[in-house]
């Protein structure tokens, strides 16, 4: 069995308003795409690591791959127009592995214990992710005026990696009718069965300034290596 990891990486980062997509930003002494593939390098179930890189950020991956020497990682790939459409041609470029895990290059915080639990959900499933409970109260609005209550029963925050057997991943992606911008949603779509179990605070994604400032406090307080909360699938 061998097991890839996907990291998508080539999207443009809008909402962090930065002179850089955030993948690229300075997370401690590495940039944040660094922290995320030695994430997946840390792991031993992992035998490939493919990132998936927007065509004019050549030099800012060189710069932040720099200090990685593992055979594991493999020149980088072109992503596409939209995120699902950079997962296809990811997806393309791998030599057919047993399973491929796909993550969000803007979560560095991804351990060790999540990667090998996701793989583990996959002898009973064709896809598993990690997600965290909705706890919060949920309504809709009409503008600025609350309406409705939602009930928050049954509802999950998905993160990734998000794993998949390879060969089924790849025909979902194939046959997709919509832009996916949750590759769990287009393995439903596709009919696959997808596990979901408890995901973790710590791997979370860096999408706004306030997650880059708690991301560097994650770093240098080492709060990154693992969380207390252990990923359980649910059944």
């Amino acid at each position: 069995m061998t097991n890839a990891a996907l990291i998508v990486a080539a999207g443009r980062g809008s909402r962090m308003r930065a002179d850089l997509p955030k993948q690229y930003l300075k997370l401690g002494s590495h940039m944040v795409l660094h922290h995320t593939i030695t994430a997946f390098l840390a792991s031993e179930q992992i035998n490939t690591v493919q990132v998936v890189i927007h065509p004019d950020d050549a030099t800012l991956y060189a710069t932040a791959t720099a200090k990685i020497s593992d055979p594991r990682l493999h020149a980088p790939v072109h992503g596409g127009a939209s995120r699902s459409a950079s997962v296809h041609l990811g997806l393309k470029a791998l030599d057919t592995p047993t399973n491929v895990l796909i993550h969000d290059a803007a979560r560095p915080f991804c351990s060790i214990d999540l990667i090998d639990r996701v793989i583990a959900a996959l002898d009973t499933a064709d896809g598993a992710f990690a997600a965290l409970p909705v706890v919060d109260a949920l309504w809709q609005t009409d503008g600025p005026h609350a309406t409705t209550p939602v009930p928050r029963d049954g509802l999950w925050r998905a993160q990734t990696p998000q794993a998949f057997r390879y060969d089924a991943i790849l025909k979902a992606h194939q046959t997709l009718s919509t832009d996916a911008t949750d590759d769990g949603a287009g393995a439903r779509e596709a009919g696959l069965t997808v596990r979901v179990g408890d995901g973790d605070e710590v791997n979370f994604k860096i999408t706004l300034p306030r997650d880059l400032t708690r991301a560097e406090q994650a770093v240098s307080h080492r709060q990154y290596r693992s969380s207390s909360t252990r990923c359980r699938f649910l059944r």
